[in-house]
């Protein structure tokens, strides 16, 4: 099947070749438009955060994500002073389309003004340049201006930028190495274009669906650079496999690049179905934010795939040389072979030993939904919020919300529910985590028809810090009753910290069954691809290895403060949750790659009938080169992750970096093979009843005891 459709392909190339480059033509002009389309919204529907946001937004037409928060720096100034800087903030925020004053507050020398809107969070973050032109023009040119929308707004150029230098970081390494394992010929440019092509179908299919989906702000940077690093490593994997076979088909192209679909076509669509089985994980996630990762990033691997079975072999009938053969690459990794068969305990303990120190401070992890102060330093958001920190802490920026249903209208005003409310005021501002307790009897407090009130409870802490979450669950565990609320009322809490607290529950419940969900459908996958029952197994531990050892040092480098400083990164005690899960999938299934790599060209020498020893330092001789410079390539593209500005895609880039440079050296080079020679022939045990059932040629146990004696 493979065969006929490589054929079809070769022959109408011209018209593939057309294709790709319409389709990159397109994606290229889709990049253009996407970012308008992007949010970071953390939205948790059903939750009850999101039914408190619910009712902010229909009963006091707000939207929490919407909000602006002005902060203005009086220094000395008098009462009438003050409110006269307050009606300049209400009097600018006119500019901006459904506004309203909804908290006011004097601390430490600053004016703080909440500015609620009822637009969503993209909607409003186009306000912010609006608003800071307006206050200017109102007399307030020291005022500053956060908020989630201003944050979103701030951050979006950062990010095209860090992207730019990502790619311009990643293209000159693959070039590099390319040229080291290639040599100067036409064939280095093939991953380039095979690059461009896929990359840019990804980016053209991620604008169509940011048209009716949510789709995460940082997807662009995510999908490019780790789809530059994926489609390089295909391609330069399959052009290996090239010139092994243009030397034995006596020049002939043609029956090279079939021979060569055939071979590491198959690989490359395992290794790619193993990824996106990974990513595609997260769509089960009931989290827009999380769900957007898996719906784009499960793109990366598919439109590889597409294109190495479409663009790839025309590529090689085009450029691919014919009188230019493998270069011989042996030795080293024969002599490495070598050694780990003579000495496999060894080189197994000394392995599992480095992996186990590397991987230790994974028992440190501790998450956070998000953090709002690891943005750039020279953003005005950033500076507003940097100053609320120096001066009453960062939870004015993002005030919890109690709303309360009273159960029918008109119920707020009355007297015994005056008393209730300021009771309960009183009561929460006992508890050392809240500055601030804000709420009267009209509106922005009470809604229209007088069913619901609410109070502002503001935080010393930032949204994603514990205390913050600790104190959402006691808001939570209240019991209206005993402030004297009839026993009909209902408390709601809204907020970023709510939204959090349920972000991280979620989570909590769903990614146990994501990891089993892709652990099952990796472990059918590969008994499939190998033949084997134990050679899956093995490969799913020594996968969550190299899980555990990225974890391990995500952990130690964010958390120590001379590490990250001497990387460039933020000094950070918790980890982004959003993150650490992506982080998980996607190593999982990149890390799954250089196994299929290197199990592929070992099963191949062992399906000739050598010895399983020497089968090991055959596959090991052979693949040995392609998987440490697909390694070093995806590094090279994912590094640009690592070097962002923002601490989400930093954690997500080191643990990438170091995962994939572990994966493909110790684990991969080392404790790979010196787990197969200890197993020996029982790598290739293969049940009757299981081969059955997944289709496949038996290798019953007492074969394998035969091969033993």
């Amino acid at each position: 099947m493979l065969d006929k459709w490589t054929r079809y392909v070769l022959r109408r190339r011209l018209a593939v070749l057309v294709a790709w480059f319409l389709i990159a033509l397109l994606g290229i002009l889709s990049s253009f438009g996407l970012n308008s389309h992007l949010t970071t919204s953390l939205s948790i529907p059903h939750s009850a955060s999101a039914k408190a946001n619910n009712l902010l937004a229909e009963k006091f037409h707000e939207n929490v994500e919407g909000t602006f928060t002005v902060i203005y720096n009086f220094k000395e100034a008098s009462a009438s002073e003050i409110l006269r800087f307050e009606a300049q903030i209400a009097q600018s925020a006119k500019v901006i389309p459904t506004s309203a004053v909804t908290l006011e507050k004097s601390l430490g020398g600053n004016l703080f003004v909440n500015l609620g809107t009822q637009l969503s969070l993209r909607d409003a973050a186009k306000f912010t340049n609006v608003l800071r032109t307006s206050l200017i023009t109102n007399g307030l040119s020291g005022a500053l201006v956060t908020g989630p929308p201003a944050i979103e707004h701030d951050v979006t150029p950062i990010l095209a930028t860090d992207l730019h230098r990502g790619e311009y970081i990643g293209l000159l390494i693959a070039f590099a190495l390319l040229l080291l394992v290639l040599g100067f010929c036409w064939e280095v440019f093939i991953p380039f274009l095979f690059a461009i092509g896929s990359v840019s179908a990804i980016i053209g299919l991620v604008y169509l669906i940011a048209q009716k989906f949510l789709v995460v702000l940082y997807i662009p940077n995510i999908v490019e650079l780790i789809g530059l690093g994926l489609a390089i490593d295909y391609s330069l994997l399959i052009i290996f496999r090239f010139r092994r076979e243009i030397s034995k088909a006596a020049e002939d192209p043609t029956t090279a690049i079939l021979r060569t679909m055939a071979s590491a076509g198959r690989t490359v669509r395992i290794s790619g179905l193993t990824v996106a089985i990974g990513v595609a994980t997260l769509i089960l996630v009931p989290v827009p934010f999380i769900r957007s990762l898996g719906v784009t990033s499960i793109l990366v691997p598919l439109a590889s795939l597409a294109a190495v079975f479409t663009l790839q072999p025309v590529l090689l009938s085009y450029f691919a040389s014919t009188h230019r053969p493998i270069r011989n690459h042996e030795p080293p990794f024969t002599q490495l072979a070598r050694f780990i068969i003579r000495r496999p305990k060894i080189v197994a303990f000394t392995s599992l030993l480095v992996l186990g120190a590397l991987s230790f401070s994974t028992s440190s992890l501790h998450l956070t939904p998000s953090s709002l102060t690891a943005i750039p330093p020279q953003l005005e958001s950033q500076r507003a919020l940097s100053l609320v920190t120096s001066t009453v802490g960062t939870g004015i920026i993002t005030p919890n919300e109690i709303v309360i249903d009273l159960g029918s209208s008109g119920q707020a005003t009355r007297s015994e529910i005056s008393v209730a409310r300021v009771k309960l005021s009183h009561f929460l501002l006992k508890v050392p985590e809240i500055l601030v307790v804000a709420t009267g009897t009209e509106q922005p407090y009470v809604d229209i028809t007088g069913r619901y009130l609410r109070l502002f409870a503001i935080g010393r802490h930032s949204f994603g810090a514990p205390q913050s979450q600790t104190l959402v669950s006691e808001f939570r565990a209240l019991n209206l009753p005993q402030f004297g609320f009839p026993a009909i009322a209902t408390l709601y809490v809204g907020g970023a910290a709510a939204q959090g607290v349920d972000l991280l529950t979620v989570l909590g419940s769903t990614f146990p069954w994501i990891v089993a969900l892709a652990l099952l459908l990796t472990l059918l996958l590969l008994i499939r691809a190998f033949n084997s029952i134990i050679l899956p197994i093995k490969a799913i531990v020594l996968d969550l290895i190299s899980l555990a050892v990225a974890y391990g040092v995500v952990v130690l480098s964010f958390g120590s403060s001379g590490i990250s400083k001497a990387l460039g990164i933020y000094h950070l005690t918790q980890i982004e949750a959003w993150g650490c899960v992506f982080l998980f999938v996607l190593l999982f299934g990149v890390s799954m790659d250089y196994e299929v790599f290197v199990i592929a060209g070992i099963k191949e020498a062992k399906e000739r009938g050598i010895t399983n020893d020497h089968s090991i330092s055959e596959g090991l001789a052979q693949t040995g080169m392609v998987v440490t410079a697909s390694a070093l390539i995806f590094v090279g593209s994912v590094s640009g992750l690592a070097l962002s500005h923002f601490a989400g895609l930093q954690e997500i880039g080191i643990g990438l970096v170091f995962g994939v440079l572990v994966d493909a050296t110790i684990i991969r080079g080392l404790l790979l093979p010196s787990v197969m020679v200890l197993l020996g022939n029982w790598n290739w045990w293969m049940p009757t009843r299981i081969s059955r059932m997944m289709q496949t040629s038996p290798t019953p146990l007492n074969e394998v005891r035969g091969e033993f004696s």
